[in-house]
């Protein structure tokens, strides 16, 4: 990654990007790890980017029907929501930050990595926006109809948060078919490829870390203080 993609972030939280896949238990322990050490004083929050050999992850309300074809490795992950893919070409941003020094605000943190994703995709000019009572971030497919372009999962530990958002870059759709994404049946999974742009990881990273100071002031007001919350 480049200094100018650093140069984004404060000193006090490390960027980490990986070119190879990382397995998805790996992963989990390190965010175990490092969210604890952070919540103790002794580590440095962590953005964290990468990508996971093919894998369904369970959230804490994941429910046993929506699990279609187990043909990938299923991982309880502890976040919250239900079933989600991760696979190659499918880039995962994962965000361990200690919200005891912001605005101690769960919904806005939430709306606030919503808005991060929004923005980098705008500036490939897709444009993508929030569905009440859908998670998650949606996009026009080239069907016409709303499609799921970027996932989102989080939990919190002491104020210290844990997983992230994950955007498709050009993944094999086909592997969604194998639950039902985040519990949503009547709507689709779409990814950048589809949509006719192909875009590599670093290119992604880029845009998302030179979006990272609007994320990260965002966490500073309480939702509801606006502009936290706007849409």
């Amino acid at each position: 990654m480049t200094d100018d993609a650093t140069a984004s972030l404060p000193e006090t939280i490390e960027l980490r990007t990986e070119s190879q896949p990382v397995p998805y238990r790996a992963a989990l322990a390190e965010m175990d790890a490092r969210n604890a050490a952070i919540a103790e004083g002794t580590a440095r929050e962590l953005i964290w980017m990468l990508e996971h050999p093919p894998v369904y992850t369970a959230g804490t309300s994941a429910a046993a029907d929506e699990l279609l074809d187990p043909r990938f490795e299923v991982v309880a992950a502890g976040r919250g929501g239900r079933y989600t893919y991760h696979g190659p070409g499918q880039r995962v941003c994962y965000v361990l930050l200690d919200l005891k020094s912001r605005a101690r605000d769960v919904r806005g943190y939430v709306h606030a990595l919503e808005g991060w994703m929004i923005a980098a995709l705008g500036d490939l000019g897709v444009q993508s926006f929030r569905r009440e009572g859908r998670i998650g971030i949606w996009t026009q497919d080239v069907d016409g109809r709303e499609a799921k372009i970027g996932a989102l999962g989080v939990r919190l530990r002491r104020w210290v948060t844990m997983h992230g958002f994950a955007v498709n870059l050009a993944p094999d759709l086909a592997h969604f078919s194998g639950i039902v994404p985040c519990g949503i049946e009547e709507f689709g999974v779409t990814s950048l490829e589809r949509l006719g742009l192909k875009v590599d990881s670093a290119t992604w990273d880029r845009l998302v870390l030179a979006r990272a100071g609007e994320f990260l002031a965002a966490l500073d007001k309480p939702c509801g203080v606006e502009p936290a919350c706007e849409s």
